[in-house]
């Protein structure tokens, strides 16, 4: 128990959304200049941390072994936050990172992160306010230790879990037995940067043993005692609405419990997952389908100059420049569907009993997934405990979770566990894909040879709007989707005249969060024409950008990573052996980033050989952990940018697994990725997203370079 105690914190939980609530009672938002503001504070501005940090008595435990648990609102899927977070709390609270574990909090632990994991927000959001807690927690603990030991608190020192004084000792373990009321002090000032032991060291990754032994984590892995199986029989087409089902031929079939018909779906739960996908396939679902759609209708619906404009961002007059000149020149670029193609599928095991409700799974939203389960079945939020687990690849797939909902529905029917999961092909037709776009760029260079003006329209898909994570008021205050012309902005701030135009579509498909949501097909189109209007002005592509780069703090970082990649991989224009390079810069929320990336063509197939990335995420709490996500957001990228696409034939999505839908393999790789990190900020910024932004467009500019060909498709194929 916690005795409550005044106190001078003050914690400030403000989301980037949350202001535009005001702004909608305050101010005439219709208005284009306060439109672009809202998106120019959302382009920049990175999210705080939204969960309760008013105790660490949610967030830590202290074992009888003397270890620290780190109970984490944050979920890990593959991105080493857990090592990342247990590095800064195991400094503030003067413990060994062998004495800390960092596992999931459950939702009932009331240690809800308010918003999710993603976003590259697990790491820079919790910064501030996990040191905190660490920091009072340990202050907490010497505060027990000082009466226990009859000495002055101000006399004791702590280090790996242990107090001294006079020459006592005492273990934080042995300070904490018996207490059960805690009295939470003001937070203490924070060490210095030069103090700590493990926040910027390449430590070893906290869940590396695990994985290496097996040891059960994913949410495939769950398992409840006397646990049932279940199956959900889902759409096949676009747009298709559950009608009825016969289900008469699934009734009696092996090892079928119970066939549950609901309003929105028809499942089965059966012995085994063998017995439930066979009585599944058995069931005759009535679908509603309004139309056959296919790709072409797809396309046509996003070409830019179809919907409502939306201008998010403007300098100067690039308008009447663009449109009353005869040297303005103009390009167009596409990107396709996308899949998430995640290794786990989607699903969760839940048991539902009379009067409350657990659910293992694999989720990036543990609240929202909640509040909903709760919400189906008419309980309390606080009757519902949602126990993530790590997920088998995130990406964004995970932010959108009815599985939850159905696994919980058919325990309900039947009164046991249930053990409910989409198969292979499932998982692709239900995703809820990166959206397809479409990009026209115009530009027109002065005498000098830079640029005088330019202009950014980009068409998509939804990628926030619909998503429970955005309010609904937020579509007619920002009109233009946030993650759909996320990346789309421009970053050459000396250029004097530019625009950036979004056109937003809604598609009859699920549309969503994607890793990096728009900033891969937005990079990719407007780092590609970049470097289009700097063949046009006869000048380097490296010195072209730099010289357009506004002189502020956001610019004199984009430039040291600029210059950074073009020195570490020794960038040139030309083309040697048969080699040619290719350079590419974004900055995402206030990352920048720059590669290199060093091609060949073989057999008419492009080759990635070599990519030398610069990135400034601030300072790197595990710089070995930041170095391997961009590895996997490169490798990430190439595949996106190469390979992987989806199509619409006669209403359905298609391919629906592996191998016709096409990824980047083993020697697709790049045999060499060299990481250049700098860290001109004194805190952490975004990593996860960041380092996919500019792949794309440097594969794209290297092959114009080798083959005199503009690629200006995803993904890159050559005629």
């Amino acid at each position: 128990m916690q005795k409550k105690k005044v106190s001078r914190r003050k914690f400030l939980v403000r989301g980037g959304l949350g202001t535009l609530g005001v702004l909608a009672v305050g101010t005439y938002v219709m208005r284009s200049p306060i439109r672009r503001g809202i998106a120019g504070a959302l382009n920049t501005g990175e999210t705080p941390y939204m969960g309760n940090t008013s105790s660490p008595i949610i967030w830590f435990e202290v074992t009888t072994e003397n270890t620290i648990v780190l109970h984490s609102p944050k979920v890990e899927m593959g991105q080493g936050s857990f090592t990342g977070l247990a590095q800064m709390a195991a400094d503030e609270l003067d413990v060994s990172m062998d004495q800390i574990k960092v596992v999931h909090a459950d939702s009932a632990s009331g240690n809800l992160d308010g918003f999710a994991t993603g976003g590259s927000t697990s790491i820079s959001t919790l910064w501030v306010p996990l040191r905190e807690l660490a920091a009072t927690m340990r202050e907490m603990i010497k505060n027990e230790a000082a009466l226990k030991m009859n000495v002055a608190l101000e006399s004791i020192t702590s280090e790996n879990g242990i107090f001294s004084s006079d020459g006592k000792t005492m273990t934080y373990a042995e300070a904490v037995k018996g207490v059960t009321e805690w009295n939470v002090p003001d937070t203490p000032a924070l060490k210095d940067l030069k103090d700590y032991k493990y926040i910027g060291k390449p430590i070893a990754r906290v869940d590396l043993k695990d994985k290496v032994f097996g040891s059960p984590l994913f949410g495939m892995d769950a398992t409840m005692p006397d646990m049932l199986y279940g199956a959900v029989v889902r759409p096949t087409l676009i747009g298709a609405t559950y009608v009825d089902a016969d289900i008469s031929k699934a009734e009696n079939m092996p090892g079928v419990v119970k066939i549950v018909k609901e309003k929105d779906f028809v499942g089965v739960v059966a012995q085994s997952y063998t017995e439930a996908e066979n009585a599944k396939n058995a069931i005759e679902a009535t679908w509603q389908v309004e139309r056959s759609w296919q790709t072409s209708d797809i396309e046509s619906m996003i070409e830019v100059g179809k919907g409502e404009p939306f201008v998010i961002q403007k300098q100067g007059k690039s308008e009447s420049i663009l449109e009353d000149s005869e040297d303005t020149i103009t390009a167009s670029y596409k990107s396709p569907i996308g899949a998430h193609a995640q290794l786990e599928p989607n699903g969760a095991v839940a048991h539902v009993e009379e009067d409350k409700a657990t659910i293992i799974m694999s989720t990036q939203v543990v609240k929202i997934t909640r509040d909903e389960i709760a919400d189906r079945l008419g309980l309390g939020t606080d009757q519902v405990n949602i126990v993530p687990t790590f997920l088998g690849g995130g990406f964004g797939r995970r932010l959108h979770t009815p599985n939850g909902i159905q696994a919980a529905v058919l325990s309900k029917a039947v009164g046991k566990p249930v053990k409910c999961f989409l198969n292979r092909q499932e998982e692709f037709q239900n995703d809820t894909f990166r959206p397809p776009t479409h990009h026209v760029l115009k530009g027109k260079l002065n005498a000098e040879g830079l640029i005088e003006a330019l202009e950014h329209n980009v068409s998509s898909g939804d990628v926030a709007f619909g998503s429970p994570m955005v309010p609904r008021i937020a579509e007619p205050i920002l009109g233009a989707d946030l993650g759909a012309w996320r990346g789309g902005m421009i970053q050459y701030g000396g250029i004097p005249n530019f625009r950036t135009i979004s056109w937003r579509k809604k598609l009859p498909f699920a549309t969503s969060w994607w890793r990096s949501l728009g900033l891969l097909a937005n990079t990719f189109a407007v780092e590609s024409f970049i470097d289009e209007l700097a063949i046009a002005a006869k000048k380097n592509p490296v010195e072209f950008r730099l010289a357009q780069i506004q002189d502020n703090d956001r610019g004199f970082r984009l430039k040291e990573v600029i210059k950074a990649v073009a020195e570490k991989s020794g960038y040139t224009d030309e083309v040697i052996d048969g080699r040619a390079m290719g350079f590419a810069a974004s900055t995402d929320v206030n990352t920048p980033c720059a590669q290199v990336v060093e091609v060949t063509v073989e057999n008419n197939k492009i080759k990635v050989h070599k990519v030398t990335c610069a990135m400034d995420p601030g300072l790197a709490v595990n710089p070995d952990q930041v170095r391997a996500q961009c590895e996997g957001a490169i490798i990430m990228g190439i595949s996106a940018s190469m390979f992987e696409k989806m199509e619409v034939e006669n209403g359905a999505l298609t391919p629906v697994i592996y191998g016709p839908y096409e990824m980047a393999k083993l020697k697709d790789a790049p045999k060499e990725i060299d990481v250049v990190l700098l860290q001109n900020a004194d805190f952490p910024g975004a990593v996860g997203e960041p380092p996919l932004g500019p792949i794309g467009a440097a594969i794209a500019n290297a092959v114009f370079r080798l083959t005199g060909q503009r690629l200006r498709e995803l993904p890159l194929k050559l005629s």
